[in-house]
This record gives C-alpha cells, sequence and structure tokens, in this order.
C-alpha cells in the first residue's frame, strides 16, 4: 500500500471526536434517565437541532475560509419577519400559493444579506468580527422596526397548509431532520469534492498562499458568505410554522450555539480545516446536552448559554493544545 493510501486510510481521533463525544453523551443520558434514549425524546431533540445544524453547515464554509458570522441569528429573525410579511401581503390575490413565493422571497434574502456581509468583510476589508457585529444590530433593529416590538403573525389562511414544513414528515421522518440530512449533503460534497471547497480551505490555511497560487480571496470568502445566507433561509423557512410568528427575540444567542457546534465538529476557528459531519454532531450534541439538562437535576436549565459557552472554550483549548 502507497503512503497516500496510507495517509488516506489513517484513523484520526481528532475527526472522530465529535462523534465518540456525541455516542458518551447518549449513553451517559441513559444512565441518568432512561427516558433519553426513547424514540420520542430523541426525535424531539434532532429536530430541535435541524435550525442550528442547517445554519452551521453553512458557518462551516465562512469559518474555514478564515471569516466569521456573529449575524446569523438576528438573520434568521429579519428573513422570518420579512417573508411572513410578504406572504400575508400576497396571500389575499395569490392563496396558498403564497406560501412557495414566500419561500423563495427568502432565499433570495438570505443571499443578499449573506452577500452583504461579504462583500463588507473582503471589499471592505474588516474585520469579520467588526463587520457582522454590525450587521448583527442592523438585522435585529429591521425586525424590532418591522414589528413594532411586538409580533409578525401568518395569516391564518396559510398556517394550516404551512405547518407540515415543520410538523409534518416523510416515511415517519420529520421534515425538518430531512432539510438539515439535504443541506449536509449538499455541503459535504461542495466542501470535500468540488474546487471552490479546496479553494475555501487554501485561503483559511493561508490567505498570502493562496492568493499566490491565483486563488481569489475576495471570491472565494464572499461566496462563503452567500452560502452562509443561504443556510440562513433554509432554516427560517423551516422554522417559521413552528411558532406561527416572527419577534425581535427569534434567534437570539443562535450565533452562539451555531459557532460552538462547528468548533465541536472539529473545524479550526482560525480556518482552514472544515468538517460538516463533525458539524452536524456538535448540533445534535448541543441540543442533547440541553435535553438532558431539562430531564436532570443536575444543573438548571436556565444555564444552557452559560453551559455552551464553557463548552466552546474548552473546544479552543483542545484545539490550541492538540496542535
Amino acid at each position: 500500500m502507497s503512503a497516500r493510501s496510507d495517509r488516506q486510510h489513517h484513523f484520526s481521533w481528532t475527526d472522530a471526536g465529535p462523534f465518540l463525544a456525541l455516542f458518551a453523551l447518549l449513553v451517559a443520558g441513559f444512565l441518568i434517565n432512561p427516558d433519553f434514549l426513547s424514540a420520542t425524546n430523541l426525535g424531539n431533540v434532532i429536530t430541535r437541532s435541524a435550525y442550528v445544524a442547517i445554519i452551521a453547515v453553512g458557518a462551516t464554509f465562512v469559518i474555514s475560509s478564515g471569516g466569521l458570522d456573529l449575524s446569523v441569528g438576528s438573520m434568521v429573525a429579519f428573513i422570518a419577519g420579512f417573508t411572513i410579511m410578504f406572504m400575508n401581503m400576497m396571500a389575499p390575490s395569490l392563496g396558498l400559493w403564497a406560501i412557495p413565493a414566500g419561500m423563495v422571497i427568502a432565499v433570495v434574502a438570505g443571499l443578499l444579506c449573506g452577500l452583504a456581509n461579504g462583500l463588507i468583510v473582503t471589499v471592505g476589508r474588516i474585520e469579520p468580527f467588526i463587520a457582522t457585529l454590525g450587521t448583527m444590530g442592523i438585522f435585529r433593529a429591521l425586525i424590532t422596526y418591522m414589528t413594532d416590538g411586538g409580533t409578525i403573525p401568518i395569516d391564518r389562511s396559510l398556517r394550516d397548509a404551512y405547518r407540515p414544513v415543520y410538523f409534518g414528515a416523510v416515511a415517519g421522518i420529520p421534515v425538518p431532520i430531512l432539510l438539515s440530512a439535504l443541506v449536509a449533503v449538499v455541503g459535504a460534497f461542495v466542501l470535500y469534492k468540488t474546487k471552490y471547497g479546496r479553494k475555501c480551505a487554501a485561503v483559511g490555511a493561508n490567505e498570502d498562499v493562496a492568493r499566490y497560487s491565483g486563488i481569489s480571496v475576495v471570491k472565494t470568502r464572499t461566496i462563503a458568505y452567500v452560502i452562509q445566507g443561504a443556510c440562513v433561509a433554509v432554516a427560517a423557512i423551516c422554522y417559521v410554522p413552528r411558532l406561527g410568528a416572527a419577534t425581535p427575540t427569534t434567534g437570539q444567542l443562535w450565533e452562539l450555539q451555531v459557532i460552538t457546534a462547528v468548533v465541536i465538529g472539529g473545524t479550526a476557528l482560525r480556518g482552514g480545516k472544515g468538517r460538516i459531519w463533525g458539524t452536524i454532531a456538535g448540533a445534535v450534541i448541543l441540543e442533547l446536552i440541553a435535553n438532558l439538562m431539562v430531564l436532570s437535576d443536575f444543573v438548571s436549565e436556565y444555564l444552557v448559554a452559560a453551559v455552551q459557552g464553557v463548552i466552546i472554550i474548552i473546544a479552543m483549548l483542545v484545539q490550541r493544545f492538540s496542535k
């Protein structure tokens, strides 16, 4: 067997880490509460993790290319509110066709939001942290203005027809799980099997070397943010029928969950390495931990965000010392 084949078949504890942690968490959860592994509980947990998983797939591209996006939670709220407003406006004339039309509008809005973030970072040459911190405030202010500090409910004539997007199932599998799986498969193909995926990792690993190699850093990073915007739009489309409304608090702290899922999954926060399936495992791990906190009395469920903050710090320390 050649040296190249040896490298391809070499087992990596780092890459396997998220899945080993997921398995250990399942075992620990069962020991604490046998109902933890019930089909109903696990189905609900994975369904709730779908939003973060879908957005985190896009974040894997952004982070592996050396970027960062803190605006995803606010972007979800803005796109959800904008989509509901459009559907409500078109319902009298289009009827139920307002739903697919609204979905298209949501995707277009997501692409434009992602493009705006990408251009501010690349063409504007503003640090991703600062740029997306600014757009996070803009998107959150826009949804607050649109709702006048309240809520935007979806029109009653559309509510029942839209519910299956979240509450429906295909062959017994909830639609949000199928959507997150589809997004993950497409994301994995693009990241691992296409030239763009290799360019993304190259730009994140060393921007100067990538530029000298003929790779357009501006184009590569901008596309990563556009992919992020598309993923946020898909998550918003899936999220709207859950509550049937958008509020200024929709998607709050989702950016923390998304970044934590990506880092837990093995993607290097400094860029150069992306792990789509690890990201999916990371999103499920976060939701399992939150669920376990509810089912047990060890830690208050109100400390979920604190636990997630600790997890991301530990994950970063692991990445630092593993080098």
